[in-house]
């Protein structure tokens, strides 16, 4: 006890104490060595990581396999706003055979993963898919759409594509219908083509992607998704584009020269990058947590994470739903990193990561819902900080932030080669409960990385409101998120920016340098009036907003689209308001009317009006200022 209560105070006094002192502190940590190893005589052990997770064994038999997965996809289907969350993890090896395939669907709060050091060591021989959801019982009407396949992750694995047994729409390729906060990782598919569209449930549909990295794909049917981030694969092709598909470091993506016809934005090189920590177990058994390195200007995939860190999952405080923050925030303070296992958490008091290099990885879709308005989680001004792989739900008491990264005036010891970076972390304000934040993701650190993140005020839910126009005024007044994306940090950098549905401005970027590639965002469905859709005396926010004293930034493919479904003839004045400034950039932008409301410029008063008249018919401004 006497030692605890000495690291308790000593953290209390680090904390207080000043920048000079804090930074020669931090000297030694500030990078991460290349590599750490268990002792060889650790015993290797399966870790206890709840009854949420399952862990596969190549030597289990195919049906077993098959009927445990299937069971979860008829429960996670339509469990869109419920609680339940799992992680399925196989261990190296190979499941499914020619004649007997494993044939995967996955559902909401799923996680698929391969447990091996490299995607090759996991071989699904089978399928791992995603189809439309069909929303109503009427068979005149079933209303199948993928637009709301939200939260489900695959990774670290190989599919070896076989439709055995399915019919004959379905067994020629690998379906993934997916929308937001849905991401593929470091997966290979052999065997047969992948389509991002559900062609065969009630035929295509409109689906709202999405997001691959360090990828190898066939040939790829991009069919009816409306935007889509492809960053650091290897493509044998790409068919088909909706409104904005943006490649960045890939090989093979198709060229962008004729823009907006098709509307292919193309990186050569991802400008920053790290990829995302993954679980595996070693040769000799033991469970490690690959932490790959941040590079810059790179292209293709990155398989074997040089210069990564491997930590041992013994050197991780692994958490489970019920865990009090107290004991998390202390096992952070003694050096440990957090992993947390699936389920709901209830934060009443902030996750504080304050020690650089720290780890923050959650399994199936992990969720932290605040309470009584705290801010869930707070990381400090420090470099190398990672949070990966956690949704994060606004509570029924406003929260000032739910995400914060550095404090505003804070000490300033971001590092460019190690920045602090966000990989798949998700905001939630309403859906499944009502919920307040004044801002969802805060941050004020330079040098940070944010790799792939929604960030959702709910356009619905089950928070108890009527359908209609009395229903999406009450979510109006009492789901209140007034700014989704606040960014003061300089250099910063956002490789798949999704922000929605927010009642003031959706992002706003004020720091210097930053650099965002592909944007999509929706205004929110649900003012009132027009009066309560004002900007001062101009109508409206625009759903990307850089700072007017910023002098350079630079956005690559972005989207703002309207649907004033409460209100179908309010305006927006503008989808982009930026500086009027050469260093600030804008780069195959795009406006678009989703059946209501309107927008009136695509950006600082250029570009058509997206109204009634242009129902699903972007309106482009291939770049800003133009040259």
């Amino acid at each position: 006890m006497t030692r605890l209560l000495l690291l308790r105070s000593g953290r209390r006094s680090l904390r207080r104490t000043s920048a000079v002192v804090f930074a020669v502190a931090l000297a030694a940590s500030v990078a991460p060595s290349p590599a750490t190893a268990s002792p060889a005589s650790a015993a290797a052990k399966a870790p206890n990581l709840g009854g949420n997770v399952t862990v596969f064994d190549p030597s289990m038999p195919v049906g077993e396999i098959q009927a445990t997965l299937d069971a979860t996809y008829a429960k996670q289907v339509n469990n869109e706003m419920g609680t339940e969350r799992y992680a399925y993890l196989f261990k190296p090896g190979t499941y499914g055979t020619a004649d007997q395939p494993l044939q995967i669907k996955v559902g909401y709060y799923t996680e698929i993963t391969g447990l091996g050091a490299n995607p090759g060591d996991v071989v699904i021989n089978g399928k791992v898919e995603a189809y439309n959801r069909c929303l109503s019982d009427d068979p005149a009407n079933p209303n199948c759409i993928a637009l709301v396949n939200f939260w489900r992750t695959v990774s670290n694995l190989t599919v070896n594509v076989n439709g055995k047994g399915q019919d004959g729409c379905r067994a020629g390729a690998n379906f993934w219908a997916v929308s937001q906060a849905v991401s593929l990782r470091r997966v290979e598919f052999t065997g047969g083509p992948l389509t991002l569209m559900d062609y065969c449930t009630a035929g295509p549909q409109y689906a709202s992607g999405g997001f691959i990295a360090n990828s190898k794909l066939p040939a790829t049917t991009n069919g009816s998704q409306q935007q889509w981030l492809t960053r650091n694969s290897q493509v044998e092709s790409w068919s088909n584009a909706v409104w904005n598909q943006v490649f960045a470091g890939v090989e093979g993506a198709p060229d962008d020269s004729a823009f907006p016809n098709p509307p292919y934005t193309t990186l050569d090189t991802t400008p920053v990058s790290r990829e995302k920590p993954y679980l595996y177990v070693d040769g000799q058994g033991r469970y490690q947590v690959k932490v790959p390195a941040a590079k810059r200007n790179t292209k293709g995939v990155d398989w074997a994470s040089t210069g990564a860190r491997t930590i041992p999952l013994s050197d991780f405080y692994i958490a489970k739903p019920g865990d009090s923050v107290t004991k998390i925030n202390l096992a952070l303070a003694l050096g440990k990193h957090l992993l947390l296992t699936p389920g709901v958490y209830d934060v009443a008091r902030s996750i504080e990561v304050w020690r650089p290099n720290t780890v923050v990885l959650g399994l199936g879709h992990a969720t932290l819902t605040a309470v009584n308005g705290a801010i869930p989680v707070d990381v400090a001004d420090v470099p190398g900080v990672v949070v990966a792989g956690v949704t994060i739900d606004a509570g029924l008491k406003e929260s000032p932030v739910l995400l914060r990264v550095g404090k505003k005036h804070g000490f300033g010891l971001s590092n460019p080669a190690n920045p602090t970076t966000l990989s798949d972390v998700y905001f939630r304000v309403g859906g499944p409960h009502i919920g307040k934040t004044n801002i969802a993701l805060e941050v004020n650190s330079d040098d940070v990385l944010i790799d792939h993140t929604w960030v959702w005020r709910g356009d619905h839910g089950v928070e108890g409101f009527t359908e209609g126009v009395n229903g999406d005024t009450d979510r109006w007044r009492t789901n209140t998120g007034r700014y989704g994306a606040v960014i003061n940090g300089d250099d910063v950098t956002a490789t798949g920016l999704f922000v929605e549905h927010f009642q003031k401005y959706n992002t706003v970027w004020n720091g210097e340098r930053g650099t965002t590639v592909l944007y999509q965002n929706e205004l929110p469905y649900d003012p009132p009036t027009q009066a309560d859709w004002m900007n001062g005396k101009v109508k409206g926010y625009a759903g990307y907003k850089v700072g007017a004293s910023v002098r350079k930034h630079t956005l690559h493919g972005g989207g703002v689209y309207v649907f004033n479904q409460n209100n179908p003839s309010i305006e927006t004045e503008n989808g982009f308001e930026v500086p009027k400034t050469p260093g600030v950039k804008l780069n195959h932008i795009m406006t678009v009317n989703l059946s209501a409301g309107v927008i009136n410029h695509v950006v600082n008063g250029v570009g058509e009006a997206a109204d009634m008249t242009k129902v699903g018919t972007p309106v482009y401004v291939t770049q800003y200022p133009a040259q």
